[in-house]
């Protein structure tokens, strides 16, 4: 996109978000990358439901404003769009619920199953000014998610193009909706205490609990043969991984790919047990993704179905064919978090 559409894109989200009620006043701001040593972003002071064109500053990668005055939020902007290449866009909003539900709580984990893997656990960063002035926790956080909330603030969400972001904003939005709906309803029927969230009862809506074997003392080279055996091991021994395989018929093969290095692992898998693997990605279903994306995954940092949705890895293959062996997917991949990497 050239410059005029993409602050036509910018007028056009900042009406949606004041449209959908996830802005108001005059909070929030929208940014877009123009090319690799420009950035464009809404200025100031600007209401996000009534953007004109000149409400959109351009300003250098390095946060050096050419013309206007740019929000005060560009220091953040600029640091997310320096450490992550992708981005192509960030959200920032002050939504309602959401910052209500994260005064009293530091994370989210949303129940339905869509939500589960767009948003994934959403975390809070505390924050101690109005504007962000220590963008190295955001930073951190959107390696791992594409949304992250700012404690007592709002809400950040990056993208490959803004509606993307939007969508992730709105997901949790609804999403805590939701929950503090649930919540009500439960305690008025069992007379608990109203502020209880339900959050932390996520594992009675259908969740496949953490898995709980034992976590394997040795670290081992990413992806290496020894790797690969042990996970191997852990997946086949493991009873319930065994019983969901059985329950929903898991026959499929399932790749596994290095993107730094091209190196590949096919699992072939028979009601759910592995029955052979072997070093190509010959599978129905194929995962890539980048070193620093994998090692988050087996250490339990991301959740590889939301690593798909917000696509820090990519998956080659039917989704919806794989999502009916959601739960024993989700079990493999909790297991090999118990096979550590070095």
């Amino acid at each position: 996109m050239n410059e005029k559409q993409i602050k036509e894109e910018m007028i056009r989200t900042g009406r949606l978000l004041w449209d959908k009620g996830l802005v108001f006043g005059f909070n929030g701001n929208i940014s877009h990358r123009l090319d690799a040593d420009t950035v464009l972003i809404t200025a100031t002071g600007a209401c996000l439901g009534f953007l004109k064109q000149e409400d959109i500053v351009t300003i250098t990668a390095a946060g050096e404003v050419i013309g206007g005055l740019a929000s005060t939020e560009r220091l953040m902007h600029t640091a997310v769009y320096k450490a992550l290449a992708k981005v192509q866009c960030i959200l920032h909003t002050h939504t309602t619920y959401t910052n209500g539900f994260f005064l009293s709580n530091n994370c989210f984990t949303p129940k339905t199953f869509e939500a589960q893997f767009y948003l994934g656990e959403v975390k809070a960063i505390a924050q101690t000014t109005p504007s962000v002035t220590d963008p190295a926790p955001v930073v951190e956080a959107l390696k791992m998610n594409n949304i992250v909330v700012l404690k007592n603030h709002g809400v950040v969400a990056v993208g490959d193009d803004l509606f993307n972001a939007f969508v992730l904003i709105q997901e949790l939005e609804e999403q805590v909706k939701m929950d503090l709906v649930d919540a009500h309803y439960r305690n008025s029927s069992t007379g608990g205490a109203v502020g209880e969230s339900s959050a932390a009862r996520r594992n009675e809506h259908g969740r496949v609990p953490k898995a709980t074997g034992p976590v394997v003392e040795k670290k081992y080279k990413l992806f290496s043969k020894e790797q690969i055996e042990a996970i191997v091991r852990l997946v086949n021994a493991d009873a319930q991984m065994q019983e969901l395989g059985g329950k929903t018929a898991m026959n499929m093969a399932l790749a596994v790919i290095l993107d730094e290095t091209g190196q590949a692992h096919r699992f072939t898998f028979e009601n759910g047990r592995i029955t052979q693997v072997a070093q190509d990605a010959d599978a129905e279903f194929v995962i890539n993704a980048p070193e620093a994306v994998w090692r988050a995954v087996f250490s339990r940092q991301i959740d590889p179905f939301v690593a798909t949705t917000q696509k820090k890895m990519h998956l080659k293959g039917d989704f919806a064919r794989i999502s009916k062996w959601y739960a024993p997917c989700s079990r493999i991949f909790q297991l090999w978090t118990n096979v550590p990497v070095e």
